[in-house]
């Protein structure tokens, strides 16, 4: 539950799951960005063609559900191995882009703007 669990031990996780199948010599930079991209990928392919509202209805079913969930589980395992291959605190990476979008991007001049 994510209630109850730290990012620091979803990075535990997957960095033993790395471990126990000797994968970190295959991961370096480019193959986990390339590796995130693709998930990516994979998961816009579930809602491909398919209109705003379609796409919605479709995560209301199982089958698009469980696999978006899929999808975005691996992105996100993806990211975690990204950011332990490369010495990266998410928390601080998070908390320091939120504050250069603050700035980027003001509440009085972007509030309910959705294009540059």
């Amino acid at each position: 539950m994510d209630s109850e669990t730290t990012i620091q031990q979803l990075k535990q996780k997957v960095e033993e799951f790395v471990q126990e199948r000797n994968w970190a010599e295959f991961h370096d930079p480019k193959n986990l960005s390339m590796a995130l991209a693709i998930e990516a990928s994979e998961l816009m392919e579930l809602f491909q063609w398919k209109t705003n509202h379609k796409s919605i209805v479709a995560m209301n079913r199982e089958g698009i559900s469980n696999a978006a969930r899929d999808e975005l589980a691996d992105i996100i395992t993806y990211a975690f191995a990204f950011a332990n291959r490369n010495n990266i605190d998410i928390t601080s990476a998070v908390n320091q882009k939120i504050i250069k979008n603050r700035d980027k991007y003001p509440v009085d001049k972007w509030k309910w703007q959705t294009t540059k």
